[in-house]
């Protein structure tokens, strides 16, 4: 087994994890159906590839949250492109300057293509909806260990002023939303395993997840501060006449 790691970042992000009528929120953290359709996108897969989209939905998926950002909300209205009737009044949710490391673990052939897929990109990139672009390419190479492995060897890839707020910290643990590996618990569901990413068919079930962390070194840590021991002597007092 191999792990595909990537940086998750940009002004804006939004996953969601569910959406009714005019209101689309956002999960905390990048969904496994968001970050395999950004994947696929890459890859150049049809919407309504399922047999294509199969492989990439069955990696085992990781995310860690580096830095949380804020959550925002924002009001949009639109018009029927055939009509030029007004839309609904839609109320939509997003995170603000947040950072997350994804990892995704499995056949090395796959990841690799996938990796070279994302340097590369067939389609334009985004973090949950076509208004949120990243900053940077979010490919961060292959690794040979583990998921949960991975995501504690990758060093903290939050931005700097906010590494500085912690600098108190030398070591920082970072929450870590998985699907769990042999010997873990089941864990809780989301509705969020892509079945098929077909507009007439969107479907998507089940999965599990479980919340461990990783440890990660602050590189803005404030160094310790070394004080000197003051010199002691009770009998320095005494002077030499009473000697």
């Amino acid at each position: 087994m191999s792990v595909l790691l990537l940086r998750l970042a940009g002004p804006l992000q939004a996953w969601g994890a569910s959406a009714r009528f005019t209101r689309r929120t956002t999960e905390a953290a990048p969904t496994k159906s968001g970050v395999i359709g950004m994947l696929a996108s890459a890859a150049g897969i049809d919407r309504g590839d399922d047999a294509a989209l199969a492989p990439l939905a069955a990696l085992r998926f990781g995310v860690r949250i580096d830095q949380p950002g804020t959550r925002v909300r924002d009001f949009q209205t639109a018009h029927h492109t055939d009509t030029g009737k007004s839309m609904p009044l839609s109320e939509r949710f997003y995170l603000a300057d947040a950072v997350f490391v994804a990892a995704l673990e499995g056949d090395p052939t796959l990841l690799g293509a996938l990796h070279t897929a994302l340097r590369t990109p067939a389609h334009p990139l985004f973090l949950g909806r076509r208004s949120c672009p990243p900053d940077l390419p979010p490919e961060l190479g292959t690794r040979a260990t583990g998921l949960q492995q991975s995501l504690e060897d990758e060093p903290w890839h939050a931005a700097r002023w906010y590494q500085r707020l912690r600098r108190k910290e030398a070591l920082i643990a970072l929450p870590v939303l998985r699907e769990p590996g042999p010997g873990d618990p089941p864990g809780n569901t989301l509705r969020d395993q892509p079945l098929s990413f077909a507009p007439a068919h969107r479907q998507h079930t089940l999965r599990f997840v479980i919340s461990t962390s990783a440890e990660v070194t602050n590189p803005q840590a404030a160094p310790t501060p070394t004080r000197a021991v003051p010199r002691h002597e009770p009998f320095d007092a005494v002077g030499e006449e009473t000697l």
